[in-house]
């Protein structure tokens, strides 16, 4: 067709698979395997479907106002989108113009090259050690000049948190490059690069209610920065979409910050199963980062991941596999409930007999 040569063709993100059976157990996209809190469900209860003829409020300012407060950072230095994905994007558009490549990790979210294709940024992947450890001094602008850095921190799929200071030392050699931390796991084990968005003004840091918050069905995320990036971003926004939050995940996103005693008690609650299931792991064998997140990235010392995949598939466990160099052999795990990890573990132990 002669059109096609016009088309703008990309090799698409694959998210995690979503059966429909309600029998598996799915410990395959890093989902929060407990339900939001219970200040959500009265939300969702009451809630007037009238309203729905509405739009919704542009600004999301319930939901600013409820972030704003929890985190002490003011509104005007809070950008909110459909899920992290989405403020990245927003972040791609309007801050990735330079002929410079944008840089990142070879091994971390698959999701940002995808972005860059698709916006025609240009981009470098740097490669993880053979620990799986971002060498960040290949990220400073003097050694790899660039038109901005994207760090996921703690890092998926390997799940390894850098410090807070090793971050600052990538932002304060980047001052001409706006530099990303992607902090969608942060809840579960790491330090937040939040309070350097007072220091630098090249500093974004995006965070999500998909896992910890145990929301990803409503699709909210967030970003922190000084009052002009986010300024910029809004612009963007309001370029493309001024209605990107719907009614219920303004409403049921701010009463999930509001319940703080629930959010720390179930991330206290994956944590303590992560840490178990690191034991029984490795007691069988397995091997993996030290995770800071709610999955592990996890190689048995004598079994492909290719093989350990589809035996857990075929019994209705699901977990990640991706076919690629260096990572082939490893399964990202969700932690799940103690009894999703325990029907886990029985299986792996009489498998790997």
């Amino acid at each position: 067709m002669s059109y096609e040569k016009f088309v703008r063709t990309v090799v698409p993100y694959v998210p995690g698979e979503q059966p429909k059976d309600k029998d598996i157990i799915k410990l395959n996209t890093n989902e929060c395997p407990y339900p939001p809190a219970p200040a959500v469900k009265k939300i969702l209860d009451n809630m007037n479907y009238e309203d729905m003829r509405l739009y919704s409020d542009p600004e999301a300012s319930k939901l600013v106002e409820a972030i704003s407060c929890y985190y002490k950072v003011p509104e005007d230095q809070i950008f909110v989108g459909v899920g992290s994905d989405d403020v990245l994007s927003m972040a791609y558009l309007t801050f990735f113009g330079s002929d410079k490549p944008v840089i990142f990790p070879d091994i971390t979210y698959s999701f940002y090259d995808v972005w860059a294709e698709l916006y025609r940024v240009p981009y470098k992947t740097i490669p993880l050690d053979d620990d799986f450890m971002i060498p960040l001094e290949k990220f400073y602008s003097e050694n790899t000049p660039n038109g901005g850095v994207i760090i996921a921190n703690p890092n998926a799929p390997v799940g390894i948190f850098e410090p807070v200071s090793k971050i600052e030392e990538v932002v304060a050699h980047n001052k001409d490059s706006v530099v990303i931390v992607d902090e969608a796991y942060i809840d579960f084990g790491g330090e937040s690069a939040l309070p350097l968005i007072e220091k630098y003004d090249n500093l974004l840091v995006v965070q999500t209610f998909s896992k910890s918050r145990a929301m990803a069905g409503m699709r909210i995320g967030f970003a922190f920065g000084c009052k002009k990036l986010i300024k910029y971003m809004k612009d963007v926004k309001f370029s493309f979409n001024s209605y990107t939050m719907n009614i219920p995940s303004i409403e049921m996103g701010a009463a999930a910050i509001s319940d703080d005693k629930y959010f720390k008690e179930t991330c206290a609650k994956i944590v303590n199963t992560r840490e178990r299931v690191k034991k029984e792991l490795s007691e069988l064998g397995f091997s993996f980062p030290d995770s800071k997140t709610n999955f592990l990235f996890a190689k048995h010392e004598k079994v492909s991941g290719e093989e350990l995949f589809n035996a857990l598939r075929e019994q209705k466990i699901f977990v990640r596999h991706w076919n690629k160099d260096r990572i082939g052999d490893y399964l990202r795990i969700t932690i799940g409930t103690d009894e999703q990890m325990d029907k886990m573990i029985g299986f792996l132990r009489e498998y790997l007999k």
